[in-house]
């Protein structure tokens, strides 16, 4: 049975070879909307992982102190703090993007675009952030911070000097896994016009039928997450040696 030249099917834009070749040609022409829809991601990401850290951080040490057994217990607050963070996780974060539109209108005026997405990030990730700073403040050896107590150290010196700086690594851990669920949420945000690569996806690969802008969109999201992990790892090995 005769067969095409190699070449012929590469120039047909046949096979995996002709789909790859395609792609890097049409890789210039997409590059101005995947670098700004990347500068989009890159600025939700960043700005609701500041929220989630200044109100997160608090919360997940509340969650420990005032636990039964911690440095001020009080049941009381300890059941409400933890009811609203088991609330907040349980929420897919589809249905809580929609669920805070009107919260997000009311705080920057408008539910679409970049800054309209911070809202509903900030929200998702926060409890999220909060259990996974308790489970890191939960592994500081029990021993140290009783030491510091009997010492006559005050509680919120023994949470600032001994908690935190012992916990720091799993921490800094804690934080990267935040940022990398937020940048997953990110994508997810472009279904409602949250802007981002999620938004260049669903826009133009998606409801134009350009695979192109799919697998483009895909590869960058691996390559920022796979940075944040390395910088992470990075981060949480050299403070686990000190």
């Amino acid at each position: 049975m005769n067969t095409l030249p190699a070449d012929l099917l590469l120039a047909a834009g046949a096979g995996p070879v002709g789909a790859v070749t395609d792609f890097l040609r049409e890789w210039p022409n997409m590059w101005p909307d995947l670098w700004l829809s990347t500068l989009d991601t890159v600025y939700m990401v960043v700005w609701a992982t500041l929220v989630s850290l200044l109100v997160g951080l608090p919360l997940g040490v509340l969650l420990v102190t005032t636990d039964k057994g911690g440095l001020t217990p009080a049941p009381a607050v300890r059941a409400v703090l933890g009811a609203i963070v088991n609330i907040g996780r349980s929420l897919p974060f589809i249905v809580l993007m929609v669920a805070v539109l009107s919260l997000t209108r009311f705080l920057v005026g408008t539910t679409l675009g970049p800054t309209a997405a911070i809202v509903p990030l900030s929200i998702g990730a926060i409890p999220f952030f909060a259990r996974l700073v308790e489970t890191a403040l939960r592994e500081v050896d029990r021993g140290v911070i009783e030491a510091a107590h009997a010492m006559g150290t005050r509680r919120a010196t023994i949470v600032g000097k001994v908690m935190l700086p012992e916990a720091l690594p799993g921490l800094i851990a804690s934080l990267v896994m935040t940022v990398v669920t937020l940048i997953s949420y990110s994508a997810m945000a472009g279904a409602i016009g949250g802007g981002g690569l999620g938004d260049l996806a669903i826009r133009e690969g998606y409801q134009r039928f350009n695979d192109h802008y799919l697998w483009a969109t895909v590869i960058l999201l691996v390559v920022i997450v796979q940075a944040v992990q390395s910088l992470g790892d990075l981060l949480v090995r050299r403070l686990s040696r000190r």
